[in-house]
């Protein structure tokens, strides 16, 4: 018999199945860390966010219908307003603080998984300050399909607009990133690494 579907998994998650959930988060538990660490750049806090973003999953399933064959798009565009939401209240903390006069300043280590941290931290650093400089709208566009490897159908879906629309998020980031080495591998191909079709696109 061969596996659950995740819709299949997300009726019965609706209905209360825990162990169902549990499936849908082993199988898309790296996914959801991998996009909070691409779009906070601390794998603390990325591990913070990814709990938060299956937590939400699990409050809102009730009223949430998964529109495509994973739920990976879903659970990416929860993750998207968990980020922004993280980011909003790290804002108003920074706030607080500097009404205060207080300066925080993180006390640095030497040993050696502490450093092998900060060199993993420095070179993810790198790539982001270039994604920073995108717009909001295209970063978010080439995060979803070219770093988490959705669709354009299944960002679309996770984003809440139209395929054409990703398409042209997409090919504007590229083309503003094709001087970096350190993202050619995502700016040399206009399809990026989902060119794989949908069913619905395969059959269309």
């Amino acid at each position: 018999m061969p596996p659950p579907s995740d819709p299949q998994l997300w009726r019965r998650s609706v209905a209360g199945d825990a162990e169902a959930f549990g499936e849908l988060y082993a199988r898309h538990d790296r996914a959801v860390r991998s996009y909070c660490l691409w779009r906070t750049g601390d794998p603390t806090v990325a591990e913070d966010l990814t709990s938060l973003v299956f937590l939400e999953a699990w409050r809102c399933r009730a009223r949430t219908v998964i529109s495509t064959e994973t739920a990976r798009p879903l659970l990416l565009g929860i993750a998207r307003n968990v980020v922004h939401g993280q980011w909003r209240s790290r804002r108003r903390h920074r706030a607080a603080v500097d009404r205060l006069g207080r300066a925080t300043a993180d006390r640095p280590t030497h040993d050696d998984d502490s450093v092998e941290r900060l060199a993993a931290a420095e070179r993810l650093a790198h790539v982001r300050q270039r994604l920073d400089g995108l717009p909001p709208h295209e970063r978010e566009a080439l995060v979803l399909v070219a770093l988490s490897d959705l669709t354009y159908a299944e960002a679309a879906a996770a984003l809440g607009v139209a395929v054409g629309t990703v398409r042209s998020r997409l090919s504007r980031a590229r083309a503003r990133l094709r001087d970096a080495p350190e993202l050619a591998a995502l700016a040399a191909d206009p399809e990026g690494p989902t060119a794989r079709p949908t069913t619905t696109e395969a059959s269309a």
